[in-house]
């Protein structure tokens, strides 16, 4: 199913938060006004210090557990289950365990002589060696995790599938998804995800790791009276939540600031990156106490590099940048044909599509040896420079050539299985297996150059090589395939950098990977425009404005021939004549009309008011939620009253919404309620100019009034000008509905409507005619021209209840 429908999605108006936040601290000033400063600065903090806090303990507890899951599939520790391979084998490592836990898969491939602790699956079940059934229990624990995944997620928490990134972006574009970051979305997303990269599935945990500090961020916030009040205030911890889900991820704080700004906040102020800032410290601090490893880092792929580059090998490296391009742009169009066909085919059977990836991947991953790792730990060797043998013996000359094709082949695999399982409905990201597809292809290229220059030393190729040195670094060519693979499939580009620095601290590397990053956007961009998190939001159909470039033409927004620039603002708004409820300032609303408008009528967030019905002048805009608290709390509201004919205290009193009108006898003056300076365009302002306006001050509402008198001639929300989602079987995604197309047919039928009636009363008009007249002739016309009347009658009834149905279909949409 798609994600756009949730049940309670609605806007912010950034607006009217900013009015009710600044007429609540005008409420509080008094003799005590800078200490309650102080106070609300100091719990600010304080909720941004305890956010960081557990966002880092989450991502520590999750990667022990992921950990744990990652080596189950191979075997289980003697006389104490609970630990993993690496710390069942701890005191029998020399000098220090490995990185990871190959240490339990060299062990058990080598007879486990080496760690007698550590008990492969053959041996535990049948007490002898068995490469048949070692891997049917690789293959099953796979599966059997994947599984309970699925229907966790499906059962308790379906909101914590995916990835999160989407629907972050659009929640802090101003839109709400109910239950998208509550507390039990957060429980499901980390049981699931630990469960989800433990089965061997093409997924990461970076992404995901994003949903989940946002989620902290919103619990933790809740509970605080001036995040409750303030949907500005609560977009501040959320935007710093996630910066510090991205620091925990790839232990990068700064980083991690650097990408909610470049590809996650609509707008992040100063005070969100200060306090952005200070939350991804913690965060990293909090995450490096627990040192969930046990090596000192704060992530399995952390690497250091002491050698330099030369200058030859920057051709290589733009190629590194173009294989990282191309991967990225055709990742994210095979990806999204996938992710349709889901969509239009697979939604019912989500738990036995998730089980069927994780039994196919891991069947075909296993017999790779660079695969059957988890993708963290194969990266952090990957990115290991050779000191000894290396990594399945990568380093040693005479394994070159099954180094490159091994890795070739782990490339292939890794690319099918991260298009397939992205997007499955279980948590899952896509960081890691893009930058583990990238640093395999990097090591290979790095390992065939190095494998050429051991041939032919002597080539002008290679003449910036000193003699009897390293000349080649596999490992730096496997850094910068990392970060220009994430860039391709992320289209980020200057935290992408940041990131891969704060990684490897190779400041001498900074240049190579700006350009590996800056090809591998370019040559992305070429191939298909946006990200995949800007794809996914298209194709689900999530609300999302994003900011508009000088070179855009609209095409790329509204899809092909549905642009709206250039357009009026007349062409795009709701006219007054489309059942738009308007509130009369002159004379008042019986209550009981009220409740029953605010209750049964169409679901709108306000109301515009005006000085009467006739002449439609614009007073103001009153929220519904207002009308609604002001009601209860006169106990004039209820849903016996919403849903009452007349009668009792609610229809002898008047709600007036005139600031002059509250004196009147029985009068509920509501006047206070009404925003006197709404925002307001007239009906030939610019579609680019009203698209900014809802961009750049983001209200609900802004309201068309006519150019001479003030008259209200229509309204325009900020759904009106959304970019249109995509159906479940579009591969271009393109727009599966179109409202402003919706409401030209609705005029058109009922003019054709009206045009029938008239030419119904012309005909009986006719007909009266031959009233007084007699013969066979006559009679026949007469019954000839009631034939056609009853007939031309059907048809307008039957277009008029076209157009309503059409109506009602838009104010679903």
């Amino acid at each position: 199913m798609s994600t756009a429908r949730f049940d309670e999605f609605h806007t912010v108006d950034w607006v009217d938060d900013g009015a009710r936040e600044r007429r609540w601290r005008r409420a509080q000033e008094g003799a005590w006004s800078a200490w309650r400063r102080a106070g609300d600065a100091a719990v600010s903090w304080l909720v941004v210090l305890l956010v960081g806090a557990l966002i880092g303990a989450n991502t520590a507890l999750i990667s022990i557990a992921t950990e744990w899951l990652s080596d189950a599939k191979l075997g289980l520790c003697r006389g104490a289950w609970w630990l993993n391979a690496k710390f069942c084998c701890w005191e029998h490592a020399e000098p220090l365990p490995p990185a990871g836990a190959m240490a339990g898969a060299l062990a058990a491939a080598a007879g486990a002589e080496s760690c007698p602790d550590w008990v492969p699956w053959d041996r535990l079940l049948l007490g002898a060696d068995a490469a048949v059934v070692r891997w049917a229990a690789f293959v099953a624990t796979g599966t059997a995790m994947a599984t309970a995944c699925a229907l966790l997620v499906r059962e308790y928490a379906p909101l914590a599938a995916g990835s999160g990134l989407p629907e972050i972006k659009a929640i802090l574009g101003g839109f709400v998804i109910r239950g998208f970051m509550g507390a039990w979305t957060l429980l499901m997303k980390s049981v699931g995800l630990a469960m989800a990269v433990g089965s061997g599935l093409s997924v990461g945990k970076e992404g995901p790791a994003v949903h989940m500090g946002c989620c902290i961020g919103n619990v933790v916030s809740r509970n605080v009276a001036k995040y409750r009040r303030s949907a500005a205030r609560q977009r501040e911890i959320v935007s710093a939540a996630a910066a510090a889900g991205v620091a925990v991820a790839f232990g990068a704080p700064i980083g991690g600031v650097l990408f909610s700004l470049e590809d996650l906040c609509s707008r992040f102020p100063r005070r969100t990156m200060w306090r952005s800032f200070f939350c991804a410290l913690i965060a990293t601090v909090s995450l490096q106490a627990m040192n969930p490893f046990w090596t000192g880092k704060l992530v399995m792929f952390q690497a250091s590099y002491d050698r330099d580059w030369h200058a030859f090998e920057l051709v290589f490296f733009a190629l590194v940048g173009v294989f990282g391009g191309v991967y990225g742009g055709l990742c994210i169009r095979a990806n999204t044909r996938v992710a349709a066909f889901r969509k239009r085919h697979l939604a019912p059977h989500a738990v036995l599509e998730a089980a069927a990836l994780a039994l196919g991947t891991t069947a075909v991953t296993y017999a790779n040896p660079y695969t059957r790792e988890d993708m963290g730990e194969m990266l952090g060797y990957l990115l290991q420079e050779c000191t000894d043998r290396g990594w399945l013996d990568m380093c040693l000359p005479e394994n070159a050539w099954r180094v490159v094709w091994g890795l070739l082949a782990a490339t292939a695999l890794r690319i099918a299985g991260t298009v397939l399982a992205y997007g499955c409905r279980v948590p899952c990201g896509i960081f890691v297996p893009s930058m583990a597809i990238g640093a395999s292809f990097g090591r290979m290229l790095g390992t065939l150059l190095q494998a050429v220059h051991r041939a032919h030393p002597k080539w002008p190729l290679f003449a910036q090589c000193a003699p009897d040195t390293v000349c080649i670094t596999p490992a730096t060519y496997a850094f910068l395939g990392a970060a220009a693979a994430m860039s391709g499939v992320t289209k980020v580009t200057v935290s992408v950098v940041v990131i891969m620095y704060e990684l490897t601290g190779a400041l001498n590397f900074i240049v190579p990977t700006m350009i590996v990053v800056m090809i591998a956007r370019v040559i992305g961009d070429m191939i298909v425009e946006g990200g995949i998190s800007e794809q996914m939001i298209l194709l689900n159909g999530l609300p999302f404005m994003d900011e508009l470039d000088d070179d855009d033409d609209g095409a790329m927004l509204w899809g092909e021939g549905r642009s709206l620039l250039g357009l009026p603002v007349a062409a795009l708004m709701r006219p007054c004549d489309d059942d738009i409820c308007v509130l009369p300032a002159a004379g008042g609303l019986s209550v009981a009309r009220l409740a029953r408008l605010v209750h049964r009528g169409p679901p709108v967030r306000g109301y515009p008011v005006v000085d009467n019905e006739q002449d439609m002048r614009l007073v103001g805009y009153v929220h519904r939620d207002a009308v609604l608290r002001a009601l209860a709390a006169h106990r004039l509201y209820s849903l016996d009253d919403a849903d009452a004919d007349g009668g009792g205290d609610s229809a002898r009193r008047t709600a007036v919404f005139g600031p002059h009108q509250g004196q009147l006898p029985g009068s509920v003056d509501l006047s206070e309620l009404v925003n006197a300076t709404p925002i307001t365009v007239r009906p030939h302002t610019s579609a680019e100019t009203t698209i900014e306006i809802f961009r750049k001050l983001g209200p609900r509402t802004i309201l068309v009034t006519s150019e001479d008198d003030g008259q209200l001639v229509g309204l325009l929300t900020r759904k009106d000008v959304l970019p249109l989602p995509a159906p479940a079987g579009s591969v271009e995604l393109r727009a599966s509905y179109n409202p402003r197309v919706i409401r030209a047919t609705i005029n058109e039928l009922e003019s054709i409507a009206q045009q029938q009636r008239q030419l119904v009363n012309r005909l009986r008009s006719a007909r009266n005619s031959l009233g007084g007249m007699s013969g066979s002739a006559i009679t026949n016309a007469r019954q000839a021209i009631s034939s056609v009347s009853n007939a031309q009658s059907s048809v307008a009834g039957s277009t008029s209840n076209i157009a309503n149905a059409l109506r009602n279909l838009l104010r679903s949409l």
